[in-house]
């Protein structure tokens, strides 16, 4: 009886245990995610004012302000904004990212001094390197329009053209992202035995049949992560733009979040139902992504 008893206690006190770790993590997440999330879904099918927004009371009108943020004629320039802005991103951020870390995994000298120059942009807070760039982009004073004078073209308002201020935010995103995809990509390198390439050697393998037949294939599951990130992080990013310009000019440079930004909170009078309709679209279609992205490597784990 006494012996039964014993693991009993145990396991109870064990139980506990896990619980009490589990209970910082539930509370944290209900309180930083789970109800901001639910307070947005509930802007979202009110018709809140600012009076309501602080007395309360604001009067239900359920997916009429989706309705309102679909039949708007910016939403479809914001959301093909919002695509070229994450894909020409995501595929230079990769692309200059994996070309990076393939030659600093060479291990040169000086390698691991350059790499971590290169993790600057992503130290920088995102404040400072809008700013930077709104300095280096300014059409009178800039000094990218000082170098194209140098060379005979003429001077480009970067940040005041609607054919350019999407351009150069987009720019701006690429030079930041480039560090992530280097560390993660540099990082999944390094899980790849040298015994393989070693072998392709033996067989006669070109430097770019091993990146082709070797580097990329074994590299993929690390590759789809950092992509994933990159999409989810890119979607909502609002501070570049939004320092740079403003979603504008007009809305040649407007994305899903600018925009949201602009119906809550950058009118003489908000509009926080719209606003957190348009956020939540843009969290629908991350949350789509996500699970388009687990269901991908779910299939690939059965094959």
């Amino acid at each position: 009886m006494v012996t039964q008893a014993v693991p009993a206690r145990r396991r109870r006190s064990g139980q506990w245990a896990a619980w009490g770790f589990l209970l910082p993590v539930s509370l944290y997440l209900v309180a930083f995610y789970a109800y901001p999330l639910y307070r947005n879904v509930d802007l979202s099918v009110r018709n809140y004012t600012v009076r309501s927004f602080v007395m309360g009371g604001a009067q239900f009108i359920g997916l009429d302000n989706y309705r309102k943020v679909i039949d708007d004629p910016t939403f479809a320039k914001a959301l093909t904004d919002t695509v070229l802005f994450t894909g020409v991103s995501l595929i230079f951020q990769f692309t200059i990212g994996l070309a990076l870390a393939v030659f600093f995994f060479q291990n040169f000298r000086l390698s691991a001094t350059l790499r971590a120059l290169f993790l600057v942009p992503w130290l920088l807070p995102l404040i400072v390197s809008a700013s930077t760039w709104s300095w280096m982009l300014n059409s009178d004073s800039g000094v990218v329009n000082a170098g194209l004078h140098t060379i005979g073209i003429d001077p480009i308002n970067w940040l005041t053209s609607p054919h350019w201020s999407l351009i150069s935010v987009i720019i701006a995103n690429i030079w930041i992202g480039i560090p992530f995809n280097l560390v993660v990509l540099y990082g999944g390198l390094q899980g790849i035995s040298t015994d393989i390439y070693e072998a392709a050697s033996l067989d006669g393998a070109s430097p770019w049949q091993k990146f082709r037949w070797i580097t990329f294939p074994l590299l993929r599951p690390v590759s789809a992560i950092t992509i994933l990130l990159g999409l989810v992080y890119t979607l909502k990013v609002f501070d570049i733009i939004w320092i740079m310009t403003k979603g504008g000019p007009g809305d040649s440079s407007t994305t899903l979040a600018t925009w949201s930004y602009q119906r809550s909170f950058g009118t003489m009078l908000p509009e926080f139902g719209p606003g957190a309709a348009i956020s939540n679209l843009l969290i629908l279609i991350a949350l789509v992504c996500g699970l388009v992205y687990i269901r991908s490597q779910g299939k690939q784990q059965n094959r």
